[in-house]
């Protein structure tokens, strides 16, 4: 029998690395892994094993990337964070710095600061059903959660993750449902588009959500990343099942330049996205979400 990892959620926030917020560490491109157009997985390593000694991160968390002489961008980890193995992440190329480490080889040096913002309840789930919803590359910081919940899978109740995308080749991770599916998770998926040879689900997300059966809505807890509208739909659809908004979460991304709610780009509404989320509750910010493009 494997050993039970500890679940510690007792902070909202994991403690960063030792010292000032603002200083990146040398770290170097260790492993790139193409997971569909225009994203790729990368594993990053830190250049000194101290400051790798000294970094823990909880899913939901992210760093700040810094490209010298580019720029930085907030990522996600997705990627379980262990001591001695390198930083995961997943990065689809939009901008200036995440198009630069599009281009980038093995070997490649950057500078990481984090890591940053809140993270997945993951002790409030235990002995709960748990339902992800994931749309596009918002699959990415909840597979840390996934990890955990394999690792520990008898502390939690029934756990369904539901995906969608917008063409079956833009699934991430597809090769690992297998995986997720023999530690007794359900794995639904659905794409906006099939293409000849797709035999799976096509429509929005939201029907996979109405096809889990009976919840038991008290004991279910939604962790949700994707578009925003996406996320808005999927909420509509577990309301109606009577599922209580203090068991919604949800992952908001903003543009993130400081990673300290110092620069304030990240504000949405009392909120700054970097260092009160990216995971907020639902009840937090429900009324920001119902103004569109906010």
């Amino acid at each position: 029998m494997n050993p039970v990892t500890p679940i510690d959620n007792s902070s909202p926030h994991a403690g960063r690395i030792q010292g000032d917020p603002w200083q990146a560490y040398a770290a170097v491109l260790e492993g790139i892994h193409r997971e569909s157009p225009g994203i790729w997985t990368y594993r990053i390593r830190f250049q000194d094993s101290s400051v790798a000694a000294d970094y823990s991160a909880k899913p939901g968390q992210f760093n700040m990337l810094y490209l010298p002489g580019i720029g930085e961008a907030a990522i996600s980890l997705s990627g379980r964070s262990l001591a001695d193995e390198p930083l995961i992440h997943t990065v689809r190329a939009v901008g200036n710095v995440t198009r630069a480490l599009a281009d980038a080889k093995v070997g490649f040096s950057l500078g990481i600061r984090g890591p940053f913002g809140s993270h997945w309840p993951l002790e409030q789930c235990m002995g709960k059903d748990v339902i992800v919803v994931a749309g596009g590359i918002g699959l990415a910081p909840l597979r840390p959660a996934i990890y955990e919940m394999m690792a520990n899978r008898e502390r939690f109740g029934r756990v369904s993750v539901l995906i969608g995308a917008r063409s079956p080749a833009d699934l991430l991770y597809h090769e690992e449902y297998a995986n997720w599916e023999a530690a007794a998770i359900d794995v639904e998926t659905t794409v906006d588009r099939a293409e000849r040879d797709w035999a799976g689900n096509v429509g929005v997300v939201t029907l996979l959500i109405n096809r889990l059966g009976i919840l038991d809505s008290r004991q279910t807890v939604m962790l949700s990343c994707g578009p925003e509208v996406m996320m808005r739909y999927a909420i509509q659809a577990v309301r109606e099942r009577g599922v209580p908004r203090t068991n919604l979460w949800l992952s908001l991304e903003r543009n993130m330049n400081c990673a300290i709610g110092h620069c304030g780009h990240c504000q949405l509404g009392p909120h700054f996205i970097c260092k009160d989320g990216p995971v907020l509750r639902y009840d937090q910010v429900a009324d920001i979400m119902r103004v569109d493009s906010l």
